[in-house]
């Protein structure tokens, strides 16, 4: 390719927007690729062979260990080292809490994205946990014996956390309903009394109330 005809690519590669599509295309190329070697691989060895099944706790422990490790890449601090030439942790819009989003420009803010995003880089690794499940079973099987357990117990962990926080929740605006109709009974009741005159001595929230009709 003569230089003339190269200087279109390199005008068009200039713009970081064009650089984050061209690195993701090549990350879809890469994925494919990787993907049609493997299948490949797998058809010209499969000859005599039984097919390459995937049993129900295989996939089980995949999908616990594509959660686990997605998490661990986009969030987690032990891999924040890994990441940060490619993200920052910001505070999230929503005000609870911190997020990891992606920094810079172009193949810089392209990789950022894939990597701060769980399902985007679960996606690569169920790839490669897949392929490791037919090419190595055994060392595979006992990674993802490990990663799925943790990926289980994170879920079991994040559901208590949930249940915890609804009981406290529910016990709160029970306990606010309740004082709300004590304090209402209350005030009606020294209403009442002044309506009434006289003399009277009230104590209410620790308050205390004198009146000389």
């Amino acid at each position: 390719m003569g230089t003339k005809q190269r200087e279109p690519v390199k005008q068009y590669l200039s713009d970081p927007v064009h650089q984050e599509y061209a690195t993701k295309l090549s990350l879809i190329g890469i994925f494919i690729s990787i993907f049609a070697v493997f299948v490949s691989r797998l058809s010209i060895l499969r000859r005599g062979r039984k097919d390459f099944k995937i049993s129900s706790l295989d996939w089980a422990l995949l999908s616990f260990s594509t959660l686990r490790l997605g998490r661990m890449v986009a969030f987690d601090e032990v891999a924040e080292p890994l990441r940060s030439p490619f993200t920052q942790t910001v505070p999230d819009a929503s005000g609870a809490g911190e997020t990891v989003t992606a920094k810079g420009t172009g193949v810089r803010r392209s990789l950022g994205e894939l990597i701060s995003c769980p399902i985007c880089a679960g996606t690569w690794i169920a790839a490669g946990l897949v392929y490791g499940l037919h090419t190595i079973p055994n060392p595979t099987r006992v990674f993802l014996a490990i990663i799925g357990t943790t990926g289980a117990v994170e879920m079991l962990n994040a559901l208590t956390e949930w249940l915890s926080w609804s009981s406290q929740l529910a016990r709160t605006l029970t306990g606010a309903r309740q004082n709300e109709g004590r304090d209402q009974t209350e005030g009606e009741s020294i209403d009442h009394l002044i309506n009434q005159g006289g003399k009277y001595y009230v104590r209410q929230d620790h308050q205390e109330y004198y009146r000389q009709g």
